[in-house]
């Protein structure tokens, strides 16, 4: 009787024990949201930074993982959100914040990034720190830009007719878009045809004709199985850097203090660390599938990825006349470059040695 007793009073006391924890362990509670799946670079993303977040924080901050549009559709019901306080942080792309923040389609401006070190070393540093000055000056302190990671790798053109190797390949190709008007403006500058469509239209779009090719990453297009729809060429220009912006309610960060907001900080560098990483290691998979089945993979040469850039210069001037604040993000973007090619070019000469 007396051991039942023992036995059924420690059994209570850690139930308390327990419900207590459970009540107090997370003061600051952090709801975070992607438009995408489980088997995407945004998840793998978020989950490093829930993992180190609520451990460094010794569980005083709790992330809430909704993946997928359980809390918003689109990024400008998203970003509302986020300024809302109703969603604390989001992820999207240039062109899904274009409608609020313009001047973040500077990240979809062509071939001027040339590979993963570059890109990387510009959006760890101080271009990144104006972008989230700019977005919090245009928000009223509202939305506040954490990190710039990546999702998918690099855009590269991709069709359903022919190889494209030089510009004049794309003469009369059916393109598809975002509505974001900066693609469609590169698009038309390399002498193809613009047609915006949405993503999950997409596939069938390629079955049916209404579009011929599209500017993505090689992880979507094998994950969205659109060699099934036709998709047989892929042409390895690079011309953009798939960036991921990384958005937070502003007064729900500044309400911790401050030792809670470094780990948040902290935790939004493993993030970018994992995204940057993430499609490296997917890609190599997803080619392998993409040649498997037949597709056609090509290099363009030094000369003619030239001639691409070339050929998409006028998309520059359209930028800076046209967008918002698209004169100084995009010098600071130059600027950005310039800077990282020096470091990275003295890095990798030092190793040679």
């Amino acid at each position: 009787m007396l051991r039942r007793f023992i036995k059924t009073a420690a059994v209570a006391t850690s139930l308390v024990a327990a419900s207590a924890i459970a009540a107090t362990a997370a003061d600051y509670t952090l709801r975070a949201t992607a438009n995408s799946n489980e088997n995407d670079e945004d998840y793998d993303g978020l989950v490093v930074f829930k993992n180190y977040v609520e451990a460094a924080s010794n569980g005083a901050i709790e992330v809430e993982l909704f993946i997928g549009t359980q809390l918003c559709s689109n990024g400008a019901e998203c970003l509302q959100g986020v300024a809302d306080g109703t969603i604390d942080i989001y992820i999207s792309t240039s062109g899904g914040a274009s409608g609020i923040f313009p001047y973040v389609q500077v990240l979809d401006l062509p071939y001027l990034m040339a590979d993963d070190r570059i890109a990387e070393h510009v959006l760890s540093g101080d271009f990144t720190r104006q972008m989230r000055d700019m977005a919090l000056e245009d928000s009223g302190g509202a939305i506040r830009l954490m990190t710039i990671g990546n999702t998918g790798g690099w855009r590269n053109f991709a069709n359903t007719q022919r190889r494209v190797a030089e510009p004049a390949d794309m003469e009369g190709l059916k393109i598809r878009t975002v509505v974001a008007d900066l693609p469609q403006e590169l698009v038309k500058a390399l002498g193809a045809s613009p047609t915006p469509i949405p993503w999950p239209e997409l596939f069938t779009s390629f079955q049916t004709g209404v579009v011929e090719g599209s500017k993505n990453g090689i992880t979507d297009i094998m994950g969205m199985k659109f060699p099934d729809a036709g998709l047989q060429y892929v042409t390895l220009d690079g011309h953009a850097y798939m960036g991921a912006l990384w958005w937070m309610n502003n007064a729900k960060f500044q309400e911790m203090p401050e030792d809670m907001r470094r780990v948040v900080v902290d935790g939004f560098y493993a993030l970018q660390q994992a995204t940057f990483a993430s499609p490296k290691r997917k890609s190599i998979q997803a080619y392998e599938d993409f040649v498997a089945g037949g597709g056609d993979l090509y290099v363009p040469t030094p000369e003619q990825k030239t001639a691409f850039k070339e050929a998409a210069t006028p998309v520059y001037a359209w930028f800076q006349s046209n967008v918002a604040r698209g004169d100084e993000v995009f010098n600071a973007l130059n600027e950005a470059v310039a800077a990282a090619e020096v470091d990275v070019n003295a890095s990798r000469d030092a190793d040679l040695n």
